[in-house]
């Protein structure tokens, strides 16, 4: 009995120090809008991209990559995202959407993960 207790803590405490990612990818993992978008050639017009996109009522979490020029959305849970409402959005605030793709079984995390090389 005293053997379980002390493997019972011990993942526990191991799962403490996991990062929430490792945790609840696959539980939390949606459909990502991932956009390539002309125009943004500063953190200022990253930054509007990103408040505009953040105000929709579906989106949970917002990436901006101002080198790669990409945008990542990902939905709240239980919902999907309009890919037109987020293109329609990114060209009202004055840039070009060059290509729209959705990344099955993701995070915004992990896009922004693999866009920076960081994992």
């Amino acid at each position: 009995m005293n053997t379980s207790l002390n493997t019972l803590k011990s993942i526990a405490l191991s799962a403490a120090f996991l990062p929430a990612s490792v945790l609840f990818s696959s539980a939390n993992a949606a459909d990502v809008a991932k956009v390539t978008v002309n125009g943004m050639v500063c953190s200022f017009c990253a930054q509007g991209i990103e408040k505009t996109i953040s105000k929709m009522p579906q989106t949970k979490a917002v990436y901006v990559n101002l080198d790669k020029k990409i945008v990542a959305v990902e939905p709240k849970d239980g919902q999907k995202l309009d890919m037109a409402k987020i293109k329609a959005g990114i060209v009202d605030a004055g840039y070009d959407v060059v290509k729209t793709e959705t990344v099955a079984n993701t995070t915004v995390s992990a896009i922004k993960a693999e866009l920076t090389g960081k994992k």
